[in-house]
């Protein structure tokens, strides 16, 4: 399923809905301010958090942290000396890894587990401004934790070149 994604999302106390691709709903991003790092929160269309996106503090090297229901479910960080300077690894905290390569700034990468396709990120498919979609390639996938990857790899990165809001 294509969820399309407002570019800027992580904008101090924004609030914006993450819709299916023909116009749904699916998940409310709620950006916290006045908080020391940033934090997101994707909800359902009820309200209730899914997941929580956090800045981790103090850490040699940047790094998010994905939670749900207040523990910690995985940890994204950029992959030490890896040729290729957009790759980053999700460790999930039951041992799973996930990788994230691709170009992020352009907005087109994939997330994949053990070299298969689980999401795939485009800004071609929707010619919207400032936009960009998120194929969930699996069907039995957790969307809102593969937004969530998505979410805080585009967040890392650009904090990391400097295109901070």
């Amino acid at each position: 399923m294509k969820y399309l994604v407002r570019d800027k999302i992580f904008a101090i106390g924004d609030d914006y809905w993450i819709e299916t691709e023909d116009g749904r709903h699916a998940f409310l991003a709620d950006g916290k301010a006045l908080r020391l790092r940033d934090t997101l929160e994707l909800k359902d269309p009820s309200g209730r958090v899914l997941i929580t996106l956090r800045e981790k503090m103090f850490s040699l090297r940047d790094a998010m942290t994905i939670e749900r229901d207040d523990q910690i479910l995985a940890k994204v960080r950029r992959k030490r000396l890896s040729l290729l300077r957009n790759h980053y690894r999700v460790s999930l905290i039951e041992g799973t890894e996930l990788d994230v390569t691709g170009k992020i700034l352009d907005r087109e990468f994939t997330v994949e587990y053990d070299g298969e396709l689980l999401a795939h990120v485009s800004r071609k498919w929707f010619h919207i401004r400032e936009t960009y979609a998120v194929n969930v390639v699996r069907e039995d996938a957790d969307a809102a934790l593969l937004l969530a990857v998505v979410i805080c790899v585009i967040r890392m990165d650009e904090k990391e070149r400097g295109h901070e809001d």
